[in-house]
Parts: structure tokens; C-alpha cells; sequence
């Protein structure tokens, strides 16, 4: 059998960026590769059905092993990486045996250090899996995906197992939130569904923000820079002034716990057009529409002081907090928090400052839950995971089947 570690280290040097400026679906064709390989793998293992659709996603089922009436539950991970760092070329490294100092990694001198990465201090004895420096090591989603893997070879390799249907699906496009665009939900016909792709072993979220984006538009007036008195109205100005009187306890950087923010993520144009981006972010989602308010004010305020300038703001809705659904739904975090107990584990429930995938399954009618993949320092080239997490992870899975099939009599 192929451990979740060995799974991994082949998954993460294929390179499967997606890309947030391509409108094609997937975002880029190279996540297919992993796709493919994946489908091939399922095949191997028994599961038929395993099929790749024409964008992207991946669609297996694992028959059930009892005749009794239980839910059809899905386990689901995403196959791209994010394009927030390097991702081609991955290189990953094991580093066995860990002593609990200082990783060194070999390119531009980046450490794992433990007082930067606490997590690694409950990683004594495990193998750590890094890449070389230059790249992300994409274990988020990949590690996921090769939990999910390890555990479905287990389960047909132990059709003693009493567990129900298990539907397996594998995403495309995630990092650029474009994960379920084009999901087919009855192809898919689960009933409920965990996502793999947590951080720290034990913890599991069924709750996310609430999401808005939004698209504050200044527009002035241009003219010949040496003829522009009283009759040059800068955008770019204005920008300025709004940007300056975002207060800092309103800013990513200044919230933590359950407190939201509004985040100017890019801005472009002129002096005669300018356009700030921003995104949205609060559990409760009421909140959006006061930061929405709050940020028409501060427009409003900064057009009154210079005559001429007029602002527009565009607001959008991305997700919102899955906790509003799975309220309704309390045995799908409960019965993960059985599984993880029985599989040796302390359960530690939280929320997640971000969204994802399981925020819009929710939504279109499949309650979701995010359990820990083990997955470290996202979205960078510090990234890691541990051994010992990844197999925690699929022991996870192997008694969340179970627990479904037992809740079931």
C-alpha cells in the first residue's frame, strides 16, 4: 500500500498553479495532469467510475460495505496550488527523524524555525516534508489528496469494514475561489461533505467568513498638467485620501479572532479614473453591508473636499459563513470529532478567517465541514507537513466511515 506520504511527494511535483486572470475552466489545463493521474490511481484501486470532466474535476465512488440506509457522505480536496508563490519545479525534501531545531532549507536561506512555526514543537520524532526554498511545497490541497487516497486504499483493502457510499471528489481551482463554478452536484450525489484541507492535527471548522467583494471607482477630470489649474480633478489623489483614512483596526493586519475587516487588495488607473479593489470579510454576515456603508462614507467625504471628484462603489457577494447552514446539520462536525477522538486525538472545533470550499458547498445544498490536513504556512515557500499529521489524517477518515455507518443502526 502507498503511505499518504508516498501519495504526496508524487502529487507535489506536478505543477497545478491555477491562475486568477485566465476565465477559461479550469483556470489552467495543467491541474488535468494531476487529475488524470488521479483518476488513474482510483481505477487501480477498484473505483470504476473514477472520472475526470471537461473541467477539471474529478468524480469517484467507493461502494458502500453494509446494506444499511446511510448518508452518502463525500471527502473532497482541491487539486491546484496557489499562485501567491512559486509552484513549478517543486523539490520536495524529507527531512526524518525531526529534533525539534532549526530546518534549513538549501535556496535563499529560508529556516523553518520553530519559534516562527510553533507547531513544528509537537513534531519531535516525525519526518517533516519541505521543498527546497524556491517553490510553495503544495500541500495545501495535496496533502488532502493524498490523505483521502491513503485512506479509500485502506477501506478496499478491508471490505470487513462496515461504512456507507463514500464520494470522492477532487477540485480544481480553489486558490482563486472558483472551486465549485462548475460543480455537478447530482452527478456528485452526496448528502453531506468534509473538506480536507486544515492546518494543525485535531482541528476541524464549521464556520468561515462571510464574503463581499467590492470595486470603489473615483473619477476626476485630466488635462494638460501645465493648464490644470481649476480644471485638474486627480483621482489618484482621492484614492490616496481614502486609502489613508482605512483605520488600521478595520485591516487584516490589525484584526485576529472573530473580528472582520475591509482589505484594499489592488488598485488601478489615473488621474482620471481610479479603481480600488477590496475584499469584504466578517462572520456575521450583516456586517457586510455596514462595512459597505462605512466605506461609501468615507468616499462621500473624501469627493465633499474636492470639488469635482465623484465615486461609485460596486459590491458583489462571494460566500458567506457555512455555519449558517451546518447549524442545521450538527452530526456532520460532531461525528468528525468522534473520529478524530477515536483515532487517538484531542478535537479542537474552530472558525477559519477565510473561506473555503465547504463556505459555497454549503450554500448549493451540501453541508460541509474542513478537517485537518496537516497543511503549514500556506501560500509560501516556508510550507510544510509532517508524516505524523498526514497519518492522523487518514486514520481520520478511515473511522469517519465508520461513525456514519454506526450512527446509522
Amino acid at each position: 500500500m502507498s503511505s499518504a506520504l508516498d501519495r504526496l511527494l508524487r502529487y507535489v511535483q506536478l505543477d497545478t498553479q491555477s491562475d486568477p486572470r485566465s476565465t477559461a475552466s479550469p483556470t489552467t489545463e495543467k491541474q488535468k495532469d494531476l487529475g488524470r493521474l488521479l483518476v488513474a490511481e482510483l481505477h487501480a484501486l477498484g473505483l470504476r467510475d473514477a472520472e475526470l470532466d471537461a473541467h477539471g474535476y474529478v468524480y469517484a465512488t467507493l461502494a458502500a460495505t453494509t446494506d444499511r440506509a446511510v448518508p452518502v457522505v463525500c471527502w473532497c480536496a482541491h487539486m491546484d496550488t496557489s499562485p501567491e508563490a512559486p509552484g513549478a519545479g517543486v523539490q520536495p525534501i524529507v527531512h526524518r527523524n525531526y529534533d525539534g531545531g532549526v530546518i534549513q532549507l538549501p535556496y535563499e536561506g529560508i529556516v523553518l524555525d520553530p519559534a516562527e512555526h510553533p507547531d513544528l514543537r509537537d513534531q519531535v520524532g516525525s519526518a517533516i516534508v519541505t521543498a527546497d526554498g524556491r517553490t510553495l511545497l503544495g500541500a495545501d490541497n495535496k496533502a488532502g489528496i493524498a490523505e483521502i487516497m491513503a485512506a479509500v486504499e485502506w477501506l478496499v483493502a478491508h471490505p470487513e469494514v462496515a461504512h456507507g457510499t463514500i464520494k470522492i471528489l477532487f477540485t480544481p481551482d480553489e486558490e482563486v475561489g472558483r472551486g465549485t463554478a462548475h460543480l455537478d452536484l447530482a452527478r456528485l450525489g452526496a448528502d453531506f461533505a468534509y473538506t480536507v484541507d486544515g492546518e494543525r492535527r485535531g482541528t476541524l471548522e464549521d464556520e468561515t467568513f462571510s464574503a463581499d467583494g467590492a470595486v470603489l471607482t473615483f473619477t476626476g477630470a485630466n488635462t494638460h498638467p501645465g493648464f490644470a489649474k481649476g480644471k485638474m480633478v486627480n483621482a489618484l489623489k482621492g484614492a490616496g485620501a481614502l486609502l489613508d483614512r482605512l483605520p488600521q483596526d478595520w485591516s487584516p493586519e490589525g484584526t485576529e479572532g472573530t473580528e472582520g475587516f475591509v482589505h484594499p487588495y489592488e488598485v488601478n488607473g489615473g488621474v482620471e479614473s481610479v479603481q480600488i479593489h477590496f475584499i469584504l470579510r466578517s462572520f456575521r454576515t450583516a456586517d457586510l453591508a455596514d462595512y459597505a456603508e462605512r466605506l461609501r462614507a468615507l468616499a462621500a467625504e473624501v469627493c465633499a473636499e474636492r470639488p469635482g471628484l465623484k465615486f461609485a462603489l460596486g459590491v458583489r457577494a462571494q460566500y458567506r459563513n457555512m455555519n449558517e447552514v451546518l447549524d442545521r446539520h450538527p452530526e456532520v462536525a460532531n461525528h468528525a470529532e468522534t473520529a478524530m477522538r477515536r483515532a487517538g486525538l484531542t478535537p479542537e472545533r474552530g472558525r477559519i478567517r477565510g473561506g473555503t470550499d465547504g463556505s459555497q458547498l454549503s450554500f448549493m445544498g451540501l453541508p460541509t465541514v474542513n478537517i485537518f490536513a496537516g497543511e503549514h504556512a500556506f501560500h509560501s515557500r516556508y510550507e510544510w507537513v509532517s508524516e505524523a499529521d498526514m497519518e492522523f489524517a487518514v486514520q481520520t477518515l478511515i473511522e469517519l466511515a465508520q461513525v456514519w455507518a454506526e450512527a446509522s443502526n
